[in-house]
């Protein structure tokens, strides 16, 4: 099962949003890296057409990634396929 979650990379509190196995540490290999979260800075940039790609074939979200992508983006695309984002 794959999952959407957060990586940490570097000494601050910066993150990628990447695509892993369930099975994998955090930060373990990654398959794909989606995204990017800098909360000190507010920053976010999301790869769309890689998230929807992922999330088409089962990959599951954690609450923190969840909670990201309703902040940064409104999911129209994602309405009519998902139900959790109502």
């Amino acid at each position: 099962m794959l999952k959407l979650r957060l990586k940490r990379c570097g000494r601050k509190a910066v993150y990628r949003i990447v695509a892993i196995d369930v099975r994998s540490r955090r930060e373990g290999k990654d398959l794909q890296k989606v995204g990017f979260y800098d909360p000190i800075k507010n920053q976010t940039y999301l790869n769309v057409p890689a998230i929807l790609y992922f999330l088409e074939r089962g990959a599951q979200l954690t609450e923190t990634v969840q909670d990201i992508f309703k902040k940064a983006w409104d999911f129209k695309e994602l309405r009519p396929n998902q139900r959790k984002f109502n």
